[in-house]
């Protein structure tokens, strides 16, 4: 294994911009396309039904993947692999924006997906690299959770404001510039440590599929009903594939997911809240798009611009709240906190109505919703990856990622389907909008309910205090 020399100081403010700003691409890129979706469905012909699937095809190929590029950094070189995932995330882009049909576009969605999965994890293990365990670590990981939610709400603003001014196809060509900078500033990180071992593919493969059966179960499910031929087929599949994936990490000489790294509790505790977290939060999102251009007919611009108090609350959350209660309280707590806010703001978005005034639901509600979810993705970052062993640094890192990601697909398909439902169960002659709406604040209930059970989770496996290992996250050294 090599030893990567330590940074100079004055580079350490430079690699850290870069690898925040490489978290914040990648994240951002799973939100930019939403408030874009009706345009885009109307110009490539996608039918509403099937538009969620833009969304999904990245979190599906973002979140299956990240373990295998988690690992994949850990055995060729993170800052080679970062460059690497960059590129394909460039090329993806490219054929995204070029795209002339609903396939190619989710195509494009999936390959982006992918590139991202190589990059996330490869971005936090080479922060763990440059900077010591202790204050200045932690300061450096509260900045990249901090990505992780602020990346969503600016991937809202960014995609509103492109969609108005030039067109959807922006939101895939504005990522290439982005990432060509990012690219240019890799110099300024450290190669990053390497360790022996191989790359279990079929873990991975196996992984991908199982989710992607899961996820088109639960949407088959929401339109086709329980009993539906294709609804069972795909879920036997996941089943299936689910169970080969366990008989694969048994047998593995190199596993993509070592026992060890969820043995600890907290380590569990802190990915389950995230995959809860982030099942509501993109749900919320696509929820609220519907609601403020079906119903409020706001132009792309003026969605984006209504995201920005869900942006000043995630910044609240994670820059400000989530670091002062975390220096006085547990992690246990502060999540609990968290979690209890943002589920405050499911409840009062279920008071939206077609007439609603925004200033008394719409706005309010995403800032207490964004103040909740900053507080909890700084914890659960931090949670998920203390004290972990440097040689699993790049799966703990990915496995992170991983949680937000698959929950994101997972809890939108089940309350997509959710939404569905409750749209056509209110009786005959209810107005379009009045049932439409219905069905967006039942969806948001759902991600409330998300949040609650984050909250057990955080009760029942964090830490009540925080202890001598924890204190060292990544391992408790610098690789």
């Amino acid at each position: 294994m090599s030893t990567p020399t330590a940074p100079r100081p004055e580079k350490g403010g430079l690699a850290l911009l870069v690898i925040a700003a490489a978290q914040l691409l990648m994240v951002m890129d799973g939100t930019i396309v939403t408030v874009g979706l009706p345009v885009i469905g109307t110009g490539l012909r996608i039918a509403e039904a099937d538009l969620d699937w833009v969304l999904t095809s990245y979190a599906l190929a973002f979140g299956g993947l990240l373990l295998a590029g988690g690992r994949a950094g850990d055995l060729f070189g993170r800052r080679r692999l970062l460059r690497a995932g960059l590129v394909v995330f460039l090329a993806a882009s490219l054929l995204g924006g070029l795209a002339g049909n609903g396939t190619v576009l989710i195509a494009a969605r999936v390959l982006q997906g992918i590139g991202a999965a190589i990059v996330t994890p490869a971005a936090l293990s080479l922060l763990a690299d440059t900077f010591p365990a202790g204050p200045e670590r932690n300061k450096a990981l509260g900045v990249y959770g901090a990505m992780g939610g602020l990346g969503s709400v600016a991937g809202l603003l960014l995609g509103g404001a492109l969609t108005e001014y030039l067109g959807w196809r922006w939101i895939m060509f504005v990522n290439i510039p982005i990432a060509l900078l990012v690219l240019a500033g890799t110099s300024a990180l450290l190669p990053g440590t390497r360790e022996r071992g191989g790359l279990d593919l079929p873990g991975a493969g196996t992984v991908t599929f199982t989710l992607g059966s899961l996820v088109f179960a639960i949407n088959r499910a929401g339109s086709h009903g329980v009993g539906d031929g294709l609804t069972l087929t795909f879920g036997a599949a996941a089943v299936a594939l689910l169970m080969a994936f366990l008989l694969i990490q048994r047998s593995a000489r190199s596993p993509m997911l070592p026992s060890g790294v969820l043995a600890d509790r907290g380590r569990l505790g802190a990915n389950l809240v995230m995959l809860l977290m982030g099942a509501g939060q993109l749900a919320t999102f696509y929820f609220l798009t519907l609601y403020m251009q079906t119903i409020k007919q706001y132009s792309p611009m003026i969605t984006g611009l209504a995201y920005l108090p869900f942006a000043i609350g995630i910044g609240l959350g994670s820059g400000v709240l989530g670091p002062r209660l975390q220096a006085r309280a547990s992690t246990r707590s502060v999540t609990a906190i968290g979690m209890a806010v943002a589920a405050a703001a499911m409840g009062w978005f279920s008071l939206l109505t077609p007439d609603q005034n925004p200033l008394l639901v719409l706005l309010p509600a995403q800032l207490a919703g964004g103040i909740g979810l900053g507080i909890g993705f700084v914890t659960a970052t931090i949670g998920g990856v203390q004290g972990v062993a440097p040689r699993d640094s790049g799966i703990a890192s990915g496995l992170v990622n991983t949680s937000q990601q698959i929950g994101g697909a997972l809890g939108l398909a089940a309350l997509a389907g959710m939404a569905v439902t409750a749209t056509a169960s209110r009786p005959q002659g209810t107005p379009l909008h009045d049932a439409l709406t219905s069905g967006y604040t039942a969806g948001m209930l759902g991600a409330g309910a998300f949040y609650l059970a984050a909250i057990l989770t955080a009760v029942l496996l964090l830490r009540p205090r925080p202890t001598r290992r924890s204190a060292e996250p990544l391992g408790g050294t610098a690789g």
